[in-house]
């Protein structure tokens, strides 16, 4: 069952776990110094937190099906939680449904290990599938609307999501300390880091904002503490968990650091243009699974590709 995780990935599991019970400690410690109402907040991330960390462990000792067949999971939930947020029409319905039907196909290629296939299938199923299906539906008002935003839509939520997918199917063999899962947790670990530190440092420090139009939490405090972090941990954990060497784990940073922040601040302003705060209500204390990956919109395949080109 745990063949997928090295002594590495097994001992990065036990890390995240016993950070969680440390920070369940934390705030019983310190219940009485905060406000009842940020207490609640708190408290309701971390239980969510419990909660994607032990099904995220869960996929990955399940083996690569599993893991692929999670992953898939998260791309159906955030393309649904997406079509729920853009404007659509009855006679949409039919394109709807193509767009989930490209789900499967992706996954599928990416578990055949078809690169070629599967970096150009979702552009060219956007372009012939939609477009024709669109034509075929016979109304053409709204044809542009319809096609762009479904085309962007399986972009950010299948296409982008499904890099992670094949970051488990590349040859263990190149990556002898992190194994089949190393890449995956190496870019989700330095994602997820990125985003707390910002929120912390940008909560305790922040002062100037970046975009202010667009996200009002995102200071310039926030985003190079972030960054900072994120670049000592990508050279420490390079060698861990990937075949990369420190120098190339610190690009491999620098890149994960700047593109989870972009990712964020694009869906805020996708949020911000329909005039919700949150993409969905999956995750308490964190709003939609949109919410929670849209660090990984831009990093994963920017991050795959980087990867790919220097080891594969």
């Amino acid at each position: 069952m745990f063949a997928m995780l090295t002594f590495n990935t097994k001992i990065a599991l036990l890390v995240i776990i016993a950070l969680l019970i440390l920070a369940k400690v934390g705030l019983i410690l310190l219940k009485t110094r905060i406000p009842v109402e940020d207490l609640k907040e708190m408290n309701l991330r971390l239980r969510t937190w419990w909660i994607m960390v032990v099904t995220f462990s869960t996929s990955l000792v399940l083996g690569r099906w599993g893991s692929l067949t999670f992953i898939a999971l998260i791309s159906f939930l955030a393309l649904k939680e997406y079509l729920s947020l853009i404007p659509t029409r009855p006679i949409d319905r039919p394109i709807l449904f193509l767009a989930y039907i490209a789900i499967p196909i992706q996954f599928f290629l990416i578990a055949l290990k078809q690169y070629q296939m599967f970096i150009v299938f979702i552009p060219l199923f956007a372009i012939l599938v939609l477009s024709i299906g669109m034509v075929m539906v016979g109304e053409p008002h709204g044809f542009l609307h319809t096609v762009g935003s479904l085309t962007w839509g399986l972009l950010i939520t299948v296409f982008s999501l499904g890099h992670l997918g094949f970051l488990i199917v590349l040859p263990a063999s190149v990556n002898p300390n992190g194994g089949v899962v190393g890449l995956l947790m190496y870019l989700i670990l330095l994602t997820q880091f990125s985003d707390v530190i910002q929120y912390i440092v940008g909560k305790l420090f922040g002062r100037q904002q970046v975009i202010q139009r667009v996200s009002k939490g995102k200071t310039w405090e926030g985003l190079i503490g972030g960054l900072a972090i994120t670049l000592i941990l990508s050279v420490l954990l390079a060698p861990v968990f990937t075949p990369m060497n420190r120098w190339e784990g610190f690009f491999a940073g620098l890149l994960i650091g700047f593109a989870g922040f972009f990712g964020d601040v694009t869906i805020s302003a996708l949020k911000r243009d329909l005039g919700v705060k949150d993409a969905g209500t999956l995750l308490p204390g964190h709003g939609g699974i949109l919410d929670r990956v849209d660090s990984l919109i831009l990093s994963a395949p920017l991050f795959f590709n980087f990867v790919y080109w220097l080891h594969f």
